[in-house]
């Protein structure tokens, strides 16, 4: 019987919608980079310079926080799977000036948009 080989480094499924041109779901490896991920290398060099202790780069916007009331589009992306050790399950979305602030600042992970 095989034995498992076990997963190392970083995996992250990206799946995109509404963005006009971007959308898709990828898979994005780090540590070493890798995946379909269009910008693998870039991505996860953001990730590991957006990566502090005690905060993930995709912590949602705390509740009760002031947010701009603008839209940014109808771009959605959901972000699945293991970064630093821990689980992720993210949702990100354009609806406020918070959440395009929260978008951008994970740009490549996430494709940038423009209007």
């Amino acid at each position: 019987m095989p034995v498992p080989v076990p997963v190392t480094g970083d995996r992250l499924t990206v799946t995109v919608r509404g963005t006009g041109g971007s959308d898709g779901t990828y898979q994005l490896e780090c540590h070493p980079d890798g995946g379909n991920h269009p910008e693998a290398r870039d991505a996860c060099g953001r990730l590991d310079r957006t990566t502090t202790w005690g905060r993930s780069p995709f912590a949602p916007v705390p509740p009760g926080t002031m947010c701009t009331m603008q839209y940014g589009g109808p771009a959605t992306a959901e972000v699945r799977g293991t970064w630093a050790g821990r689980p992720v399950e993210a949702r990100f979305d354009r609806g406020d000036g918070c959440e395009i602030a929260r978008w951008d600042a994970l740009v490549p992970v996430l494709p940038p948009v423009h209007r």
